[in-house]
């Protein structure tokens, strides 16, 4: 088949002096264009070229189809079909979702009292989701009224993040007949079962930007509109805290974030702002009877923890707790309970979870064993009054295990841990925590796993890594990875600035300015496991997806002749193009990641590195992009011209193949099982440039 080759329509800017030629503008549609049956000459043009890409994938590794039907059912065979979730006490129910065999969606329960009660199926997510190709429920425990009447839950179709929040009534098992539409997922009861409160998105940026109240079994057109967050470098988000009493109203941009307060008991009041805005001020909140809980940066860079009486929200009543510590970065993400408070730190790049007792003052750490794991809180501490709470734990190889933990007595227990169908020995796999030392001194951890009677040193080796927003890549077991290990793959995870393996300090310094840090500590970290003879330049690959696509195209750029391969994954690489239209979903959020390109300080550093704008006339390592046609957070043009513009300048003869999933959005598709064709289809990719063929 021949090589698809994109029709050249220049397209001339210039900002702060600097001209620009994108001879694939034309790639972009509207939303309207995507979504009307009747398609125009450009809709017709794009979907064509997207068409000829896709063909010409499925063509290239058509020798591999059936390695990748033999890794799905691999990676499906190892997933027990008829299973459930550990069950959960929330408000006078017991709560319990099943998977069950041969269905790609799950079934969701409770039971009255006790678990010896009769089971009440609430919603059977396979027979709702009849007739989509995609098809994201969002429902949990506290989706259900307070009066245990009314079930409420949201969905998006398409994967855009655009959902429709329904209503079921649990006494006659009837929806109501009307939806509220274009929302986010996440709608709030308050506690007089019949008020509503729900974020409206803006359907340009796809921000959930106005608060509404709805009032149960009125019509939407009388819901009124209780705030407007017009600030567009914020992001809104909604929630009750753990003690049933505030709605918070929680605002978020990159360095700030601002919350307001309902009393849930009274949704007819206005809202109570926490405390004053500042433009660089994040923190969190939790409360316990007649207080509030802070997990706040202000005057401390690695956050502290406060506390202030209920009437003394503003900051100057704020009290400390638990002090800044340089050698220790508190999360923001805490647990408040009736007697016990949970704090999660990272302490030399590990997780720890630290439990504060409110009546004696006293603080103790669940400990752990391994060199490099994972461990969370999981989301099904509903309830407040108690002593247990669940954490899970894993590693690149432990699979996720669930304990539920005393803390009065300090004992844990094991509820559940994933079981591998076709058994799993964890003495096969060694897994350990390096350091390599980047091009100014610093140590970058890699975590990494190998199968110890599979990998030969040196091996082939898949180096992953994100290294945006601050968020850390943990290492945790993977099932369908062990389909890349039991093939004498190494997999490594490169803990890159940009990230927050250690603490803020590891964030800010892989960030605006800073941004290249990110790629030259790939790059280092790649060079380091070559010089360590865990790999060579003809058996290593890389893969990033989203912010780590950016990665995957900046290294490309730099140095990719020390790369194999390379997996981008729904990549965002055409920085500036993006950064400069606020029309963009999420572009004006994202200013305090990037910077922004209307500064020329900015425009200037942004392209220098901007994947898309930076392709040059030289030789490519081979290359996979995947991409969703209905991706919201990265659009889908973004990759389509970046795949046209390499093909266009690429001076080799390497595979350069895109996968656009045209009913997918940006966390790709939905389902039990779907997911892992397209981990199959990656791993083809790899498995064909090393000649394995089963």
């Amino acid at each position: 088949m021949n090589i698809p080759k994109a029709r050249k329509i220049p397209k001339k800017s210039v900002n702060h002096e600097v001209s620009r030629v994108d001879n694939y503008h034309w790639m972009r549609l509207s939303d309207d264009q995507k979504n009307s049956k009747t398609k125009d000459k450009q809709t017709k043009n794009v979907l064509n070229y997207i068409n000829e890409e896709n063909k010409y994938t499925k063509a290239l590794l058509k020798k591999t189809e059936k390695l990748q039907d033999k890794l799905y059912k691999e990676m499906v065979g190892r997933i027990k079909k008829d299973d459930s979730s550990i069950p959960y006490e929330y408000n006078g129910y017991w709560y319990i979702t099943k998977f069950k065999k041969g269905k790609e969606y799950p079934y969701y329960y409770r039971k009255k009292g006790s678990m010896k009660a009769k089971e009440e199926l609430l919603l059977d997510v396979n027979k709702l989701a009849q007739g989509n190709e995609y098809y994201d429920l969002h429902f949990d425990a506290d989706c259900i009224s307070p009066d245990n009447k009314w079930l409420m839950y949201s969905v998006d179709k398409d994967g855009r993040r655009i959902y429709k929040i329904y209503f079921k009534n649990l006494e006659s098992g009837q929806l109501l007949d009307y939806d509220i539409p274009e929302t986010e997922s996440g709608a709030v009861w308050a506690n007089d079962s019949n008020t509503i409160l729900y974020l409206k998105k803006n359907m340009t940026t796809l921000i959930g930007e106005k608060l509404y109240k709805h009032t149960l079994t009125k019509d939407v057109k009388h819901d009124k509109l209780i705030y407007f967050e017009k600030d567009k470098t914020f992001v809104n988000y909604l929630y009750k805290t753990k003690s049933n009493k505030y709605i918070v109203l929680g605002h978020h941009s990159t360095l700030a974030s601002d919350i307001q307060l309902l009393n849930a008991d009274n949704p007819n009041q206005k809202l109570k702002r926490f405390t004053p805005r500042l433009k660089k001020h994040l923190y969190t909140v939790g409360h316990i009877q007649n207080k509030f809980y802070i997990v706040s940066n202000w005057n401390a860079k690695n956050f502290r923890l406060m506390k202030t009486n209920e009437n003394q929200t503003n900051r100057k009543f704020w009290k400390e707790i638990v002090p800044n510590r340089k050698t220790v970065f508190l999360e923001d993400n805490f647990e408040c309970f009736n007697d016990y408070i949970v704090l999660k730190e990272r302490i030399k790049g590990l997780p720890n979870i630290r439990i504060l007792n409110l009546k004696d003052k006293n603080s103790h750490y669940i400990k752990f064993k391994e060199s490099a794991y994972t461990c969370s809180l999981s989301d099904r501490n509903l309830d407040f009054d108690t002593k247990l709470i669940r954490y899970t734990y894993t590693s690149l190889t432990t699979p996720f295990a669930t304990y539920e933990y005393n803390m009065k007595t300090k004992k844990k227990s094991l509820l559940k841990q994933q079981e591998i169908i076709g058994g799993y020995d964890k003495n096969k796999y060694l897994t350990k925590r390096i350091f390599a030392k980047s091009r100014d001194g610093k140590k970058i951890p890699i975590s990494l796993v190998y199968r110890k009677d599979k990998f030969k040193s040196p091996g082939k080796l898949l180096l992953y890594a994100y290294g945006s927003y601050g968020a850390t890549i943990n290492p945790y077991f993977s099932i369908p990875r062990l389909s890349l290990l039991d093939r004498g793959f190494c997999f490594a995870i490169a803990h890159i600035r940009g990230g927050k393996i250690y603490d803020e300090n590891w964030y800010e310094d892989g960030k605006l300015l800073n941004k290249k840090n990110t790629f030259y500590d790939f790059i280092d970290c790649a060079k380091y496991l070559i010089s360590m003879k865990y790999t060579t330049k003809e058996h290593l690959y890389a893969e990033g997806g989203s912010a780590g696509g950016l990665l995957m195209g900046a290294i490309l750029n730099i140095e990719g002749n020390i790369f194999n391969g390379v997996i981008a994954a729904v990549p965002f690489v055409d920085v500036i193009n993006t950064m400069l239209d606020d029309t963009i979903p999420l572009t004006t959020f994202e200013y305090d990641e990037w910077g922004n390109p209307n500064n020329k300080k900015y425009f200037d550093y942004m392209l220098s590195y901007s994947p898309y704008d930076n392709v040059q006339k030289k030789e490519y390592p081979n290359i996979l992009i995947t991409s969703g046609y209905f991706d919201s957070q990265v659009q889908y043009w973004e990759p389509l011209k970046w795949v046209a513009k390499l093909r266009d300048y690429k001076t080799d003869n390497k595979v350069l193949l895109l996968h656009m999933n045209m009913e997918a959005g940006h966390g790709g598709t939905t389902g039990r099982f779907k997911i892992y064709k397209e981990i199959a289809l990656e791993y083809a990719f790899m498995f064909y440039l090393e000649n394995i063929d089963r």
